[in-house]
């Protein structure tokens, strides 16, 4: 699936744009990314979009499911790929603050986060970036103008992925197996809390700092992904509510 992945991430931010409204903020300023358990069972999330790859025949399936009194984003991958990707157009700055949800029912027993044949994650959360006055290299502009003349926007330049990985310490940060465009945060590790709810909370702003050591630019678009289409393996993970908040907030 991702032999191309910098192509797949304009294809990410793309998407969003086309059909997309921005995020909203809720009673407590808090900007609202995914909101889940508020939503109707059996489809996609309003505004959020599945993401299909090029040359990956078999999709994740992505559904709003009950799990006990929780209604999430429930995600199946079966030597699959395939995204959810929503657009929210944030200034980081703004709002560095973002927590989520998720659960899985199972690790990926070949998954390997520093090799091309082992990028599959049970749940995976894409945050895609783009800074308009970025230099990009001859080849890299080539790539963007054939998408922008294909999707009418540009890619991202940059993205935070954070996973859920079953052999890398949490806390590792490591560019992705394909692109240095990408940077891998491991922020669970391991079986100790498969099967069972787990809430996160990431600095973004500091986390951006960390990977690019640079300030951000605007925050393009956000994606969930389950994929197991390396390993051919199968995966169930449950996604819960998105949202961003400032610093301020407790």
């Amino acid at each position: 699936m991702k032999l191309l992945l910098w192509v797949s991430l304009g294809a990410l931010a793309c998407a969003a744009f086309a059909s997309s409204a921005p995020a909203r903020a809720d009673s407590t300023g808090a900007m609202v990314i995914g909101e889940f358990s508020h939503a109707a069972l059996g489809a996609l999330p309003e505004k959020w979009k599945l993401l299909t790859f090029p040359k990956v025949r078999n999709h994740t399936s992505y559904v709003l499911a009950a799990d006990g009194d929780a209604i999430a984003v429930r995600a199946e991958a079966r030597a699959s790929a395939s995204a959810l990707v929503t657009d929210v157009r944030i200034d980081p700055h703004e709002y560095p603050i973002i927590r989520w949800r998720w659960k899985i029912a199972n690790l990926i027993d070949r998954a390997d986060l520093t090799r091309k044949d082992g990028d599959d994650y049970p749940a995976r959360l894409y945050i895609n970036f783009r800074d308009e006055n970025a230099k990009l290299s001859f080849f890299e502009r080539i790539e963007a103008a054939f998408y922008r003349n294909r999707y009418g926007q540009d890619p991202p330049t940059a993205t935070i992925n954070y996973v859920w990985d079953g052999k890398a310490a949490a806390g590792t940060v490591a560019p992705n197996a394909y692109t240095d465009r990408v940077r891998m945060f491991v922020v669970r590790s391991g079986a100790q809390a498969v099967g069972r709810w787990v809430e996160e909370e990431r600095n973004l702003l500091e986390d951006y700092r960390a990977a690019f050591g640079k300030e951000p630019p605007a925050i393009v678009s956000v994606a969930i992904m389950t994929d197991t289409d390396n390993t051919g393996e199968s995966v169930v993970a449950w996604y819960g509510d998105i949202a961003m908040r400032k610093q301020t907030e407790k």
